[in-house]
C-alpha cells in the first residue's frame, strides 16, 4: 500500500509562483512513476505532469509546458511540482499519483494506482 500526501497549495496572484509537494510512504518509492493531475468541481481530471522512476524522463500537458516543472527526490520519498507564471485557469485541486507498473510517465489517470487527497491551488486575477 502506498500513501501519498500533498501539501503546499494556497492562494496566489496571477503571474506568481507556488510549489506543491507530495510525500510518499514505503521503501520502494524509487520504483514508482509519479504524476500530478488536477481537477475542478464538475470537470474531468486533467493530467498536468509526470516523471519517471529515476527522474530522467518528464512529461507535461501542453497547457503547462514551459511554466511548470516536476521533480523528485528519491532519498526523501518526495515529488514536487513547481508552478510559475500562474494563471487563473490553473485554479484546481492538485493530486499526486503513483504508477507502480510503468517506467515512463503516462498521461492517463486510470494508469495510476495510488492517489493523494489533493491540495487546493487558487490563482486570483
Amino acid at each position: 500500500q502506498v500513501q501519498l500526501v500533498e501539501s503546499g497549495g494556497g492562494l496566489v496572484q496571477a503571474g506568481g509562483s507556488l510549489r506543491v509537494s507530495c510525500a510518499a510512504s514505503g521503501r520502494t518509492f524509487s520504483t514508482y512513476t509519479m504524476g500530478w493531475f488536477r481537477q475542478a468541481p464538475g470537470k474531468e481530471r486533467e493530467f498536468v505532469a509526470g516523471i519517471s522512476r529515476s527522474g530522467s524522463v518528464t512529461r507535461y500537458a501542453d497547457s503547462v509546458k514551459g511554466r511548470f516543472t516536476i521533480s523528485r527526490d528519491n532519498a526523501k520519498n518526495m515529488v514536487y511540482l513547481q508552478m510559475n507564471s500562474l494563471k487563473p485557469e490553473d485554479t484546481d485541486v492538485y493530486y499526486c499519483a503513483a504508477d507502480v507498473q510503468r517506467s515512463i510517465p503516462s498521461s492517463g489517470g486510470p494508469n495510476y494506482h495510488y492517489w493523494g487527497q489533493g491540495t487546493q491551488v487558487t490563482v486570483s486575477s
